[in-house]
């Protein structure tokens, strides 16, 4: 009896921690905003590697592309489990289907006496119309999802399953010729107006209006997406005023934003400010669609300037290969300690490099934190999402 009396305090505040501490959270929801919180990215989220023969060609003719290549990653439903809050989709324009079915690279390898690799696309999901997902045409087209719609449902399902994250920044790469180049008959089809509203329908698919934030969304009764971002946490928290969502308004949602910026004239052209459109273009700050950019080898000044302008920021930690090699630190570590809202990197804290063991995470293996450049006073990373979700 009376050791049940001394630990009985104890069952007691566990349940009431517990609770506090779930009460803190959904206080600290409604205030914080999406662009004050700071995520870890994978870079070609989808790509899974170069096959033996296929490695020893490209080594063979091309060393250096080789070295930049020799990355890989698990399938996307277990890096968000790793606590990946950004993933990266590069995606080929396929309208009548078998365009990218057969990569030069197979016959390549067959002509140099190699031994035949496994065959990228047993199921013949590149033979479908629809878009496609892989990095390099004709040489490194292994993917962990073929079809765009497969690696969104995938993101999906993993979503259904941990309703309660952070939201999930996707970044979408077209991949086409030059604009203003010819389309090659063996090359990739070129992004037009219509293939763009294509791109926005497969989106639409799969995930459901209240399953996304879109430019709409954080435009309000705002003009423009410019407007609308500068105006976020100066004012009411109402939808309809526009500016980045509350974390309260966003958990299990995922956000589109396009990878690229030559591309935003044709995918704003009869959407200005990106009416109707599905996903945040990559804009030169200041223009009515500003609301996302990129800034993969900015300084830190620059990077949390327009951070504090409101926008969200994309950077990158490490590139082809090179800082995992030499377990180099010095981007990643700016890029820590910058404004950016999502730090990118090909070895995110469950895929640590196999040469030096290099990785790039938040402290304490959080998927989330506290945005360490514009959060408010008093916010708590360990309220945003504590532990990466199994």
């Amino acid at each position: 009896m009376r050791n049940l009396l001394a630990i009985l305090p104890t069952i007691i505040l566990f349940p009431l921690c517990a609770a506090a501490q779930q009460t803190s959270a959904v206080k600290q929801d409604q205030s914080i905003r999406i662009n004050e919180i700071q995520v870890i990215g994978s870079h070609n989220s989808y790509h899974t590697g170069i096959a033996p023969s296929e490695r020893k060609l490209i080594e063979q003719q091309n060393p250096k592309a080789m070295r930049a290549l020799d990355y890989a990653h698990a399938p996307l439903g277990d890096q968000l489990s790793g606590g990946v809050r950004q993933l990266e989709i590069d995606v080929y324009a396929d309208s009548k289907g078998g365009r990218y079915s057969h990569p030069a690279i197979v016959d390549k390898v067959a002509a140099a006496g190699l031994p035949a690799d496994p065959d990228f696309d047993p199921s013949h999901e590149m033979d479908k119309p629809g878009f496609k997902v892989m990095h390099v045409l004709n040489v490194d087209q292994r993917s962990s999802c073929h079809t765009f719609i497969a690696c969104l449902a995938t993101i999906r399902s993993w979503s259904m399953q941990h309703p309660q994250h952070v939201p999930i920044f996707i970044l979408v790469e077209t991949k086409q010729s030059r604009p203003g180049t010819p389309a090659s008959p063996n090359g990739p089809e070129q992004f037009t107006s219509a293939t763009f509203d294509a791109l926005d329908a497969e989106i639409r698919s799969v995930f459901s209006p209240t399953e996304m934030i879109t430019p709409d969304q954080v435009r309000g009764s705002y003009a423009t997406l410019f407007e609308a971002i500068q105006s976020s946490g100066k004012g009411s928290t109402d939808k309809k005023a526009g500016g980045w969502p509350t974390l309260a308004q966003s958990r299990g949602k995922v956000i589109f934003l396009m990878d690229q910026r030559p591309v935003e004239a044709i995918y704003t052209e009869g959407h200005p400010s990106l009416r109707g459109r599905a996903i945040f273009t990559n804009a030169t700050p200041g223009a009515p669609d500003a609301a996302f950019t990129e800034e993969n080898s900015g300084t830190k000044e620059e990077i949390d300037a327009l951070a504090k302008q409101g926008y969200l920021i994309r950077t990158r930690t490490d590139d082809g290969t090179e800082e995992a090699r030499s377990n180099d630190r010095t981007r990643a570590e700016l890029a820590l300690s910058s404004g950016a809202q999502m730090l990118s990197t090909d070895y995110p804290s469950s895929e640590p490099s196999k040469w030096t063991g290099f990785f790039v995470g938040l402290p304490h293996n959080l998927a989330a934190r506290c945005n360490p450049v514009i959060a408010p006073p008093g916010c708590i990373d360990a309220l945003l999402e504590p532990t990466p979700t199994k």
